[in-house]
């Protein structure tokens, strides 16, 4: 069992994917997000896509810094990683907007106040204004809040997004071919939008970061942990504001903001879709991502990102394998781009006038049997096969 599924979480859901097997799988199956038939204006040209995600477990570990320092201010950043959570996955299949937005909310009123409320608010806002400048138009409709304190011991920040599109500009990762490149984008680094140095580590994989890094003094916040776990919980040596790596302390670099790409890939999408038969959005199950996508493929990639030191640490400190690595973390690069090669110079040259690093990290090939990946990093090799393929 691996670290993640003792403290009771899981990258590949494979319960998940189980439970749902047998639901229908829109209008293109092997799209990167479901799509439905535009029945809201009867368009047969037309395809909507309804998108849920959030913040996870993130939303805990703001919880504790707001313990710590007492700066409701925090949660601004939880917002904008609910929104990104939702929007990147929406850029995978080559939607551009308008996006409508709406958000939940579910809490414990005694430890979440309405100034924390009001920041969680005011975040979505500065991130849909922040994106508007871009071009990405994104129209708040409302949400709601709900008082779960005998479920939610915290705090929970969830966002849907509703999106139109024309059909024929769908990505459907059915179309992966054999000999297209895989482009890959930083995660970490300043983009041109972004206020301060993002660590890159988003929103994914926070219940082993969490209980690898951080000390034992926080298992006096009981509310941020299961019972079930108390054991294994908090068996780190950091405390948040410890300094980890030059300039950077713990708080700093877990709270970076989850970078959107949505400004870059609408500068792609408007020059380059026709080159592109896959989006990979590398968030649950990390750089495995992919290989739920496309058949009879075998992902190759061997020239991806030196590793940022958030990962390192995190790796270090857990004791973790490079294999459960790559399926918990992005490591370094959380948008993948499948194109083929005459296009790459251009899309890694658009990705770099933002000031976001961009390289070819690997390569497709065709496989006789089901999907396979392989990842190659400084000698060490992880190698995956997809059983659903």
């Amino acid at each position: 069992m691996s670290y993640y599924e003792l403290h009771g979480a899981s990258s590949d859901k494979i319960d998940v994917h189980t439970a749902i097997k047998n639901v229908d799988q829109g209008l293109f199956p092997n799209a990167f997000c479901k799509i439905v038939p535009d029945r809201l204006t009867g368009s047969v040209d037309h395809c909507i896509t309804l998108h849920a995600d959030g913040s996870g477990t993130k939303a805990a570990l703001a919880y504790l810094y707001y313990k710590e320092v007492g700066d409701s201010r925090i949660f601004r950043g939880i917002a904008h990683d609910s929104l990104v959570m939702n929007l990147d996955d929406l850029l995978c299949i080559g939607a551009s907007g308008p996006f409508l937005l709406s958000n939940t909310i579910g809490r414990n009123a005694k430890l979440i106040s309405g100034e924390v409320l009001a920041e969680i608010i005011n975040g979505y806002g500065d991130s849909i204004e922040t994106l508007g400048r871009l071009g990405i138009e994104i129209l708040p409709c409302g949400g709601e809040t709900a008082d779960l304190g005998d479920l939610v011991h915290t705090l929970v920040v969830d966002s849907t997004i509703v999106v139109r599109q024309a059909r024929a500009t769908v990505i459907d990762c059915s179309n992966i071919q054999n000999g297209h490149v895989i482009v890959g984008l930083a995660s970490a680094g300043q983009a041109t939008y972004e206020t301060s140095e993002n660590s890159g580590i988003g929103t994914n994989g926070f219940t082993t970061a969490r209980h690898a890094l951080l000390s034992s003094r926080y298992l006096e916040f009981e509310e941020t942990y299961s019972p079930e776990i108390k054991h294994i919980a908090y068996q780190g040596r950091f405390n948040l504001g410890d300094v980890v790596y030059p300039k950077t302390t713990l708080a700093q670099a877990l709270l970076s903001p989850t970078r959107t790409y949505a400004p870059i890939v609408a500068q792609i999408l408007a020059k380059h879709r026709p080159s592109i038969s896959g989006i990979f959005h590398n968030s649950g199950g990390g750089l495995t991502k992919c290989i739920r996508f496309g058949k009879n493929i075998r992902y190759i990639k061997n020239n991806i990102f030196l590793v940022p030191p958030i990962f390192s640490l995190i790796r270090s400190e857990a004791k973790l394998s490079f294999s459960e690595m790559c399926q918990t973390f992005n490591m370094g690069q959380r948008l993948e781009i499948v194109c083929n090669k005459i296009s790459a110079d251009a899309i890694i040259a658009i990705a770099q006038a933002f000031h976001v690093d961009a390289q070819i990290i690997g390569h497709v090939e065709r496989s006789d049997g089901p999907n396979r990946l392989e990842i190659e990093h400084f000698g060490e090799i992880a190698t995956y096969e997809h059983s659903g393929s």
